[in-house]
């Protein structure tokens, strides 16, 4: 699969990496759990749904592109050559 823009992924899993070690932080001290674990499904969540997208822009992409290729060669197929055979 193409990364178009790597340095925005990198950006997206660095902060969601900095979400997930404050959320272990606020775990490990024992002081809002809840808060921590809002964090870790958020942040999954949203992993989730960036990477269901990519998938399905991918997939309509290839779609995009086999329908602009299907019928290329084909065209002369059904006709009869106009030239003279020597």
């Amino acid at each position: 699969m193409e990364l178009p823009g790597l340095r925005t992924w990198v950006t997206f899993y660095l902060l969601s990496f900095v979400v997930l070690l404050w959320a272990a932080f606020l775990t490990v001290q024992g002081a809002m759990l809840w808060v921590s674990l809002m964090l870790v499904i958020i942040v999954v969540g949203v992993n989730f749904v960036t990477v269901y997208n990519e998938v399905k822009r991918h997939a309509s992409r290839k779609a995009l592109q086999s329908s602009f290729t299907r019928n290329i060669g084909k065209e002369n197929e059904g006709k009869t050559e106009d030239r003279k055979k020597h």
